[in-house]
């Protein structure tokens, strides 16, 4: 027989003031409830605009940066940073931004710490920083919020900072052609006469000609315009009826790498001899990318490439100190075992530049590829 008990009046109250104080329960916190939902929308909103201005302002420093490169104007470069702005939206509108938030100057890697540090203005201007912001003073206002308004909270105030460096580079190649230069590449021994041209495979000058090929269609790649110059070094002489020079300029800097490859196609036609003046290769580079040509803003790069060791004319490293005074920058590369890993580590060295060898022609490829192929633009801030 059922328990009365579980019927009794005293059970069913119970089961109703449960009920009753759920609904109060429920009536109590469901604002709470709201409220928080409403503030998870804020914060959402809030993340969505930094993102869309963070965007933005990148866009702009780097089409600032872009331009400056381009065309060496700061005006110009000012009008491509606001178009780039207000093409991105941010909390619904174009990004507005004003001449005090864009500042122009030089962007310069540190040593230490390998980071990039801008400094306002300067002769080589290569960056644009950029402030980004919606705030009561900025031209698009600040951002309005949805429960803000109800706490007395009513605006977002964004700002970000972006700054764009861009590496353009003047280059110039220095090349060796001395008479080492026609030996194989895995002996000391000349493959073929040493009357005739440098063999095309099996000869240095051979795995040079492939690297800088290699380095001319690496910069094609890159987005920015970069000029580059060609010089070659030996020493003054006659072998087999061809009279050498010690240093040539075989190309000014330009735009156009043909006359480049039209020089390189002209040296491998003919056989290349000669001792080792590396100091004259330095000093005509010098002359490549002080000449009337170079772009003011442009960062100047000489590539100094060598097989053997210096062995006539005066210490390079005099000539390094001058590239130094000038802000040009050495990289240099080796060649062969016989090459003075030393000297040439010190002329780097000498302009903050870096050495590297290369022990096969494979390698002499990649280098001049390495060293070519550099971001055009990088956020840098």
């Amino acid at each position: 027989m059922p328990n009365p008990a579980l019927f009794s009046p005293c059970r069913r109250s119970s089961r109703s003031n449960r009920s009753g104080g759920m609904l109060v329960l429920i009536a109590l916190t469901l604002p709470l409830v709201l409220i928080m939902a409403a503030f998870a929308l804020d914060v959402a909103w809030m993340q969505l605009v930094r993102t869309e201005l963070r965007t933005a302002t990148d866009a702009a420093s780097r089409a600032g940066a872009k331009q400056l490169s381009l065309q060496q104007n700061e005006a110009a470069a000012r009008v491509a940073a606001k178009d780039a702005a207000q093409r991105n939206l941010v909390a619904g509108s174009p990004l507005v931004i004003r001449d005090p938030e864009i500042v122009i100057g030089t962007s310069r890697q540190s040593n230490s710490t390998s980071r990039f540090v801008f400094s306002p203005g300067g002769t080589q201007l290569n960056a644009m920083r950029i402030t980004g912001s919606r705030t009561a003073s900025s031209a698009g206002g600040p951002v309005a919020l949805f429960l803000g308004q109800v706490m007395g909270v009513p605006h977002f105030q964004p700002v970000q900072v972006a700054t764009s460096t861009q590496l353009d580079r003047d280059i110039c190649l220095v090349v060796d052609r001395s008479g080492s230069m026609m030996q194989g590449l895995t002996s000391r021994s000349i493959p073929g006469d040493r009357c005739d041209p440098p063999h095309p495979t099996l000869s240095r000058w051979g795995g040079l000609n492939n690297a800088v090929a290699g380095f001319l269609d690496e910069l094609v790649k890159t987005a920015q315009f970069e000029q580059c110059g060609l010089v070659s070094y030996s020493s003054a002489g006659t072998s087999c009826t061809i009279t050498f020079t010690t240093s040539d300029i075989n190309t000014q800097l330009d735009f156009d790498y043909q006359p480049i490859r039209d020089e390189m196609a002209r040296l491998s036609s003919q056989p290349v001899a000669g001792r080792t003046n590396i100091f004259s290769g330095i000093e005509n580079g010098i002359r490549v990318l002080t000449d009337a040509r170079a772009r003011p803003f442009a960062l100047k790069t000489m590539v100094v490439m060598t097989d053997g060791r210096h062995n006539i004319g005066a210490e390079p490293i005099v000539a390094a100190r001058e590239a130094a005074r000038k802000n040009i920058k050495i990289h240099t590369v080796t060649f062969s075992d016989e090459a003075d890993f030393a000297r040439m580590r010190a002329v780097a060295d000498a302009t903050g530049g870096k050495h590297f060898h290369a022990p096969d022609a494979a390698a002499l490829e990649s280098i001049f590829r390495e060293i070519a192929s550099t971001l055009p633009v990088l956020i840098t801030e």
